[in-house]
């Protein structure tokens, strides 16, 4: 069960990380926020469904492993 732990931890860190830049790109306004807001928000999306998918996956292992 501790890669799944890992992995999670992993995830949402990612997640965070980008979630930043895209705050950055916000309000740094301009060419760079118009060229890379929607990437932004398209990659902390997926990331996030990775999150969740690992954390529903860990939860599944957990309770038919007994971990």
């Amino acid at each position: 069960m501790q890669i799944f732990d890992i992995l999670i931890l992993v995830a949402i860190a990612a997640v965070a990380v980008t979630l930043g830049f895209g705050l950055y790109s916000l309000f740094r306004g301009g060419d760079y926020a118009r060229s890379n807001s929607n990437k932004l928000m398209r990659l902390r999306v997926g990331l996030q469904a990775v999150a969740i998918l690992l954390l529903v996956v860990g939860m599944l292992w957990k309770a038919t492993r007994g971990g």
